[in-house]
């Protein structure tokens, strides 16, 4: 079983890399193969809206998005890990998101036509404001983003007042809660009920 996790900071080492690092060492114990990827490290465009994907299921940009889409196919399990900007997602991320428009015309066209969603996706966000609608906007974006492949958002952890590069270290019980919930993740699935600071859609 193969988890494939998305770090969509432009830094590394921050609190949402770190919370990540947690989350996959927890999985790791659960027995699952982890793969990560640090959108930083990679050369992604946004999307055009040339509308070629629509008809054949490829993108025709020619970049670092190609090895994404490989990984997201042969992923079982996909985990994003995200800092939040603006109440929304970072603009890396985001262009690698816009880009999954190709699977989900590829999809489409390969559905059986049940709808059926077999993988499971999961969240780590982190923002600095107490702001009651701060993950509200990123959550939707991630559970249709999971859409394309086609997987279900099976829960999250999201933590507040979270800033200063490194401020997670001093939450040893959010890096617990990733550990745990990558261990419970790597064995079937997100947390079924909500504790802490989880929240499940």
């Amino acid at each position: 079983m193969k988890i494939l996790t998305i770090m969509g900071s432009p830094r590394k080492g921050g609190n949402s890399d770190l919370l990540l690092d947690a989350f996959l060492a927890g999985a790791g114990e659960g027995g699952a193969f982890r793969e990560k990827i640090a959108v930083c490290d990679l050369k992604i465009s946004p999307c055009t809206e040339c509308l070629a994907c629509e008809t054949t299921g490829e993108c025709v940009i020619g970049d670092d998005m190609g090895e994404v889409y490989r990984q997201l196919i042969e992923a079982d399990r996909v985990v994003i890990a995200s800092p939040i900007f603006f109440y929304g997602l970072p603009g890396q991320l985001k262009a690698l998101i816009d880009r999954c428009q190709a699977l989900w015309y590829r999809n489409r066209e390969e559905s059986d036509g049940t709808g059926e969603r077999k993988r499971s996706g999961f969240a780590l966000l982190v923002g600095a404001t107490r702001g009651k609608n701060l993950f509200t906007g990123s959550l939707l974006t991630v559970r249709y983003f999971l859409d394309t492949l086609p997987a279900r958002l099976e829960g999250s952890l999201v933590y507040r007042e979270i800033e200063e590069k490194g401020a997670i270290l001093s939450r040893p019980d959010a890096l617990e809660e990733a550990m745990k919930a990558g261990r419970t993740f790597a064995g079937g699935g997100g947390p079924r009920t909500s504790t802490g600071t989880s929240t499940i859609l």
